[in-house]
């Protein structure tokens, strides 16, 4: 029998008709992303220097390192969060059930103080911002009818929330508290990712319609769409910003 020289870390699980939502530190050059019951940490100029975290009781969906490196925020199907430390033994700092349903897309606010989950729940409740430390919600996300797909938070003051989902709408909240300024519905079909550019200005939805609308970071009014020249054949899943903001890849 040959013997067994080195072991590699999974790759992310896959799903149909779902993105693969993989977080990254720049800072460190370690990315997180989620394989069943666990998430998966590696260093890309040390891939086999891995790191995973089993203490999930439900198969995670997206794991998030805070901004300053030192947390990381998982999510699992059950709705719930939990907060962790990234180093030593991974203390958990809280753990709170924030939706009701799946969790499909989590993010932090730029001083690390809030969280941003948004996904599947019952009624109404397909958003949920809450302080990280305490759970306090911070904010009311009315607007949408069905599951929400994903949600960014401004990297920049004034602080802006934008959700989108299955029921074609992209939904722009003020705040801190957070509260429903504007609606928009330039898709045909489920929009499937939102992010915002590195300073703010900007941020663009891509969506199951093969197409990926532009719109201003601070009023969230639409100024423009990528271009269609070489564009996706089917559904556009998730996209990524490059660290000048000069440019997005979409996948």
């Amino acid at each position: 029998m040959a013997e067994l020289k080195e072991t590699y870390a999974c790759v992310p699980s896959t799903e149909r008709g779902r993105g693969i939502l993989i977080s990254g530190d720049p800072r460190t050059d370690t990315i997180a992303y989620c394989n069943g019951r666990a998430v998966i940490i590696r260093r890309l100029d040390a891939p086999m220097d891995v790191s995973i975290y089993g203490e999930h009781g439900y198969p995670t969906t997206v794991a998030r390192f805070s901004p300053n490196g030192e947390w990381v925020a998982s999510a699992d199907v059950s709705g719930t969060i939990r907060i962790w430390g990234r180093y030593g033994d991974r203390a958990l700092k809280n753990e709170f059930r924030v939706l009701s349903g799946r969790i499909d897309d989590l993010q932090w606010s730029p001083d690390g103080l809030r969280i941003v989950a948004s996904g599947d729940g019952k009624g109404k409740s397909f958003v949920r911002a809450f302080m990280w430390d305490s759970g306090s919600t911070v904010g009311e996300f009315d607007g949408h009818s069905r599951r929400v797909l994903s949600c960014a938070f401004k990297p920049t003051r004034p602080f802006r929330i934008v959700t989108c989902g299955e029921d074609f709408l992209v939904n722009f909240y003020e705040g801190p508290p957070f509260k429903f300024k504007l609606s928009q519905r330039e898709h045909s079909n489920f929009v499937n990712c939102v992010r915002f550019s590195p300073d703010g200005s900007k941020f663009i939805t891509v969506s199951s319609d093969k197409k990926g609308i532009i719109y201003d970071g601070k009023t969230g009014e639409k100024i423009g769409e990528l271009s269609a020249e070489d564009g996706h054949k089917g559904s556009i899943y998730t996209l990524s910003w490059s660290p000048d903001g000069k440019q997005v890849r979409t996948f």
